[in-house]
């Protein structure tokens, strides 16, 4: 399945450090979904349009055919938020939307997690961030 990432101008979006991440991700109880931020490269206005003709959002790569609602498909919007509120310096909803997808169907949903982190010691992807 190809898909393309494509950066989207929009107000207040924020490029996160690795260490700056791992640190806000730490602080919301998600130290473990660190590794998954590869495919955003830690920024969040990143979307990714989908073979389906979805579209994947911000720093955790939300889709909108399931989690969050927007015009361009028929969602469930399971996370109750526009898809527009992902693309923001404030990734509080983006954690939220995370914490319910993982409650309803497991890290295991995000398949980049299967193929880049599962089994794999997070130190990588932490080191030289003080924690």
């Amino acid at each position: 399945i190809k898909s393309f990432i494509l950066l989207v101008g929009v107000a207040n979006a924020k490029h996160f450090t690795r260490c700056e991440l791992a640190r806000t991700l730490q602080a919301a109880g998600m130290d473990g979904y660190f590794k998954r931020n590869t495919a955003s490269s830690y920024n969040s206005q990143t979307t990714t349009r989908n073979s389906d003709g979805s579209t994947s959002y911000g720093i955790f790569q939300i889709n909108n055919r399931r989690w969050c609602s927007s015009d361009q498909v028929p969602s469930y919007n399971s996370c109750r938020i526009s898809c527009s509120q992902l693309l923001t310096d404030d990734i509080t909803a983006d954690i939220e939307c995370a914490k319910t997808i993982a409650n309803q169907q497991s890290i295991l949903f995000w398949p980049g997690w299967q193929a880049n982190c599962q089994a794999r010691e997070l130190g990588q992807y932490i080191a030289g961030c003080e924690l």
